[in-house]
């Protein structure tokens, strides 16, 4: 064992590169570090071949490559190997990874090579085991925990499953517990692996922690040919990658007119017929079939300069509208003369043919008393003379 390590020391020194420069290590406000963030060595350790890693804090534990360490997990710890090189970074204090806890000893190393004869032992027995029951099920993956405590098989099916009989024999078999555990199609392709339509290895294998929902609209937006061979993965489903650039397209297409619509450009009104999102640009049909390509920025500025042109006509209007509202009226010479205004003079005659009303009844009624007076005067005049 010493001769191992001893080796291992060989090739660490001959690597002579920093794993992280000093600058690497900075905020991304103009070298501001925040209070809350602490630098961290993250490191990547593999529990079982053609497994996906999971990523730990390396801590002040002295990790070199292919270095087997004894970590954390949610069903206890569990021995790992590390695989690539460590990387320094600063993360928040609030999110930060689970701990390495020690380098693994010889004694842990041998229990994880016997852990893996015993999945291999269990795989075949409940292989075995329900093909002789003869259950609608598929055996997918076998893991075994650490302490031998538990044993978790993980299989798909198309519906329920009675697997009473089957959990009965396993644990009279490996003398363990036992836990069956149903897992969709999406699952199964990401423990069984394998290469893409884009010839690398799987997503959801590789890195991906879990799956987030994918819609064909995702695939119209992006303008992406329907058809399901293309866009659909291994697994039938379709493909994870269509959410990696959808927000980015969903931003890019936001101010495109929509397919189908009428646009109005320089050239005159037309149809949109295609759209290439990337390089924004709109081809559009026009009356007479013919097709003009535009870029989207010459279509927004020709909308912008219609609104304007809008703008400016309806200021027009309303300004000559005004100008005929505030003429001067013609006043006529009486007016002129009195200095009146025709408003006051429509009112004049009115307060002046009352005026006249009340005088005529006035001087009538003053005729009729001076009548009155006159006949009494006369009939005086008489008696005296008598």
């Amino acid at each position: 064992m010493k001769e191992v390590n001893i080796e291992i020391a060989n090739d660490q020194e001959k690597d002579k590169e920093p794993d992280a420069p000093a600058s690497d290590l900075k905020g991304s406000n103009n070298g501001e570090v925040s209070k809350d963030e602490t630098s961290i060595v993250i490191i990547a350790v593999n529990f079982r071949p053609k497994w996906p890693p999971s990523h730990y804090n390396a801590g002040n534990v002295p990790v070199m490559d292919a270095e087997w360490v004894v970590v954390p997990t949610d069903h206890g710890i569990e021995v790992g190997r590390r695989m690539g090189r460590p990387v320094m970074i600063r993360m928040s204090a609030k999110a930060l990874p689970p701990k390495v806890e020690r380098l693994a000893s010889t004694h842990e190393i041998e229990l994880y090579y016997r852990n893996l004869d015993r999945e291999k032992v269990a795989r075949d027995v409940c292989t075995e085991r329900v093909r002789t029951l003869g259950l609608s099920m598929k055996l997918v993956r076998v893991e075994s925990f650490f302490d031998g405590s538990k044993v978790v098989f993980y299989y798909s099916a198309e519906g329920r499953v009675d697997f009473r009989e089957l959990v009965k024999d396993l644990v009279k078999t490996l003398r363990t517990r036992v836990e069956m555990r149903q897992i969709g199609i999406r699952h199964e392709t990401k423990m069984i692996g394998g290469i893409g339509n884009c010839g690398r290895e799987f997503c959801c294998t590789s890195f991906l922690k879990g799956f987030d929902p994918v819609s064909i609209k995702m695939a119209k937006t992006q303008n992406l040919p329907l058809n399901p061979n293309k866009i659909s993965g291994i697994c039938g489903r379709l493909l994870c990658c269509l959410t990696y650039e959808y927000g980015t397209y969903l931003e890019l297409v936001k101010d495109m007119p929509l397919l189908g619509k009428s646009c109005d450009t320089p050239a005159g009104q037309g149809k949109v017929l295609r759209r290439d999102i990337l390089r924004q640009t709109i081809t559009v049909v026009f009356p007479d079939d013919t097709q003009l390509e535009f870029k989207n920025s010459e279509i927004e500025q020709h909308r912008l300069q219609q609104k304007k042109k809008a703008k400016s006509s309806a200021t027009d209007k309303r300004k000559q509208k005004q100008i005929k509202t505030d003429k001067p009226n013609v006043h006529s010479p009486k007016q002129k003369r009195s200095g009146s205004k025709p408003g006051q003079e429509k009112k004049k005659p009115e307060r002046s043919t009352a005026s006249k009303d009340n005088v005529g009844g006035l001087k009538d009624r003053a005729k009729g008393k001076n009548k009155h007076n006159k006949g009494r005067g006369l009939q005086s005049k008489a008696k005296r003379n008598k």
